[in-house]
């Protein structure tokens, strides 16, 4: 079965989140804000075609990063920060780094099923990685 690609409506689902949080499969299409002081690590669900998840950057963090986790280094593709390409591949970790960070960053996340597939644009230098921890 191929991946199905969710187009982002104005009436998306929009949660702030300010904290560390486990996502379930009943979170697919959520775009997710993160605004907190500091940073938390939010843990993706398991595989599974279809999910999909947006994460923007909504407030400034100054302490610690923000950071996606997938429980195996599946998460594959490319990021765009500060004009030049941060390609990822089988990482587990994507982070926002704060201090790096500009309010409005964001990844896409989606998963076929065997991958989580990365997509997003940071502004400032660092401000988004990916890696395998």
């Amino acid at each position: 079965m191929g991946v199905v690609f969710r187009e982002l409506k104005a009436s998306a689902t929009v949660e702030t989140v300010a904290a560390a949080k486990t996502l379930t499969v009943s979170d697919s299409a959520k775009t997710f804000v993160l605004s907190a002081a500091a940073g938390a690590e939010i843990t993706l669900p398991t595989l599974r075609s279809g999910l999909y998840f947006r994460f923007i950057v909504g407030s400034a963090f100054a302490t610690t990063n923000w950071t996606i986790v997938a429980s195996t280094a599946k998460i594959q593709g490319v990021v765009f920060v500060n004009d030049a390409a941060v390609a990822g591949s089988n990482e587990n970790t994507i982070s926002f780094v704060a201090s790096a960070e500009s309010i409005g960053d964001y990844v896409d996340v989606i998963s076929d099923g065997t991958n989580w597939y990365v997509s997003g644009l940071g502004v400032t230098a660092g401000s988004i990685t990916l890696t395998a921890a």
